[in-house]
């Protein structure tokens, strides 16, 4: 339920007509921003949310605008992906004049950018069964590499994504300041520690649902997995733990489309979108935290050590250094083309 506060807000500031049409990735992740946040703006201000659903947003952002035909009007837009899609030009600014007090106070400086607006941070970390640790459980991801005192089959991140060369630099001791930039000789580090771990990794994950469902079926008894996925299921009562220590996080940015049909109607939706009492309810919609940190103060408390914001959970995670990873190396690739291309090829062996 919107209060009141925010209601007016918005009937006041953000009202319109017509629809906009935003992108999202589609199942219950859609299905909870609809009740939780579309359906409650278009009920403050009377603009239409019209669903468009892929996996992913930058492969059709970018032929859109190769077409030179826009038919989105927001989309979410992955961190790595952003820096090329901004150089392109395919992103209008945001219009930060139509935002209240609180979200330009609980949305910090970092996280709004000229063209571009933190939609939710995502995280990977280590999440353990607790059927097989009933007591005294992994705390970091050098517990993970230790087989003996914690036992039991394992799972990664099978993509390419830097996240296990992260986890296994943290695991052979490199301090979460000297992470980034990955060198080449970091790399090889990964590689090597990533070597002791391989033979106890069962099964590679490659979907976000898979690391989960295989702890839930007994087929990990620890694994890395994305935060989301974990806590809807702890809030099903899945007897499961989430370790923040070295959890690698990631943000996804909305984006307004620039040659897309209701530019304005985006903005408002934009600005609806972060303020507190609604960042609280994509929270809890979809499990991924929004960056107005006012919200915290609405989440119910058994929620906050579930996600990345909380300021405990938050001091001990890891950025992704995403304009790093987008960046070109002499041979024209970029740094994450290269680390997953390493991986693979290890990985492969």
């Amino acid at each position: 339920m919107v209060d009141k506060t925010t209601t007016a807000f918005a009937r006041e500031n953000l009202a319109g007509a017509g629809e906009v049409v935003v992108f999202s990735h589609g199942g219950s992740f859609t299905q909870n921003l609809r009740k939780h946040v579309f359906d409650p703006f278009t009920k403050a201000t009377g603009i239409k949310v019209v669903d468009v659903i892929a996996d992913l947003a930058e492969p059709q952002v970018n032929a859109m605008h190769q077409a030179g035909r826009v038919d989105w009007d927001v989309a979410i837009i992955y961190a790595q992906a952003y820096p090329e899609l901004a150089q392109a030009g395919m992103f209008v600014p945001i219009d930060y004049s139509l935002w209240d007090d609180d979200a330009l106070h609980g949305v910090p400086e970092s996280a709004r950018l000229k063209d571009a607006v933190v939609a939710f941070q995502s995280a990977i970390l280590l999440v353990c069964d607790d059927r097989a640790f009933p007591k005294n459980g992994p705390k970091n991801w050098a517990d993970f590499w230790n087989v003996k005192e914690f036992p039991g089959p394992r799972g990664l991140n099978g993509t390419g994504s830097p996240t296990p060369i992260i986890s296994a630099l943290m695991a052979d001791g490199v301090a979460p300041k000297d992470l980034w930039p990955l060198s080449d000789e970091k790399i090889e580090r990964a590689l090597k520690k990533l070597d002791e771990i391989k033979p106890h990794i069962t099964k590679w994950w490659t979907a976000g649902g898979e690391p989960i469902q295989l702890l839930i079926n007994g087929e990990y008894a620890l694994t890395s997995a994305p935060d989301g996925r974990a806590l809807a299921a702890i809030k099903k009562g899945v007897p499961i733990r989430m370790v923040w220590d070295g959890a690698a996080t990631v943000e996804n940015y909305w984006t307004v489309l620039k040659g897309g049909p209701n530019s304005q109607n985006a903005q408002k939706f934009i600005a609806f979108v972060n303020q507190s009492e609604m960042a609280a309810a994509f929270t809890q919609g979809t499990g991924f935290p929004g960056p107005n940190k006012n919200q915290l103060k609405q989440l119910p408390a058994d929620l906050l050590p579930l996600i990345s914001i909380d300021p405990e959970n938050a001091a001990m995670t890891i950025g992704y250094d995403a304009t790093w990873l987008a960046a070109k190396r002499a041979d024209g690739k970029t740094n994450g083309d290269y680390i997953a291309e390493r991986f693979l090829a290890w990985r492969a062996r």
